[in-house]
């Protein structure tokens, strides 16, 4: 925390330039996949039968399981993570290099990753992974009525944290969540309902970014920072008035 302060009261003397640089790598992300083989093999059968006619051939047949773990990262949620960030004015972006197929690293170890030169030129990597991810479907009936509500709601919850590149010092640490729904009302449970399943997607991702952005300043700066489209905190109490003297 104290190497923290440092580079944030540099960054306070010397301008937005010399804020830290940061790379936002994707949420990691780590699935159990079954593969399904058929296979089907021919058997010869070279006997002869009693006319001296050879034997047909026979087909062994059977299905075979595989599972196995797959790693990747979701590409689709840190758009909205990077511009919240870029919002508060306390960072610098850095590209780094994304998790493919093809990469031969674990997903989740970021320190080897680091090494690698992934992320060259971040002063700090906030390294994300996916704990949850829950889409719901519901239709309920509304009381009273002969109404019916259809929802779509999808949450997100990810662990999140800012490691240092040099010294491997993580220098914060959180759980962030976003979280939207699409509701429509029907006034027939079997009517054909079509939910706006892109905007859910598009809500949870934003909701999200505000998310890590809220948590960061509180974590590394002042708490100032307010989501645009949240009103800023105040208080609805009366100023204050001068002692009065009752006699």
């Amino acid at each position: 925390m104290r190497a923290w302060i440092g580079i944030m009261a540099l960054a306070c003397a010397v301008g937005a330039q010399a804020a830290p640089k940061i790379a936002v790598t994707d949420l990691a992300y780590e699935a159990s996949v079954d593969q399904y083989v058929h296979v089907i093999s021919a058997r010869d059968n070279h006997q002869q039968d009693y006319y001296g006619a050879s034997g047909s051939s026979s087909y062994d047949e059977y299905t075979t399981q595989n599972s196995y773990l797959e790693q990747t990262e979701i590409r689709r949620f840190s758009g909205d993570i990077k511009g919240q960030m870029l919002k508060t004015g306390m960072f610098q972006l850095i590209q780094g290099t994304p998790y493919t197929a093809s990469s031969k690293s674990d997903v989740y170890d970021v320190i080897k990753r680091i090494k690698a030169g992934q992320f060259k030129g971040a002063d700090y990597v906030l390294f994300g992974t996916l704990s949850d991810i829950d889409f719901t479907q519901d239709m309920n009936e509304l009381a009273n009525t002969d109404s019916y509500s259809a929802v779509l709601a999808l949450t997100l919850v990810a662990d999140f944290s800012l490691i240092n590149t040099r010294t491997y010092e993580i220098t914060s640490a959180f759980t962030a969540m976003g979280e939207a729904q699409d509701t429509k009302l029907v006034n027939d449970r079997d009517i054909r309902v079509s939910l706006n399943r892109p905007r859910v997607v598009r809500d949870v991702s934003r909701s999200l970014g505000e998310d890590v952005a809220r948590q960061l300043s509180e974590q590394l700066g002042d708490g100032s920072y307010v989501p645009s489209g949240q009103p800023e905190p105040r208080s609805d109490l009366p100023p204050d008035t001068a002692p009065v003297i009752l006699r």
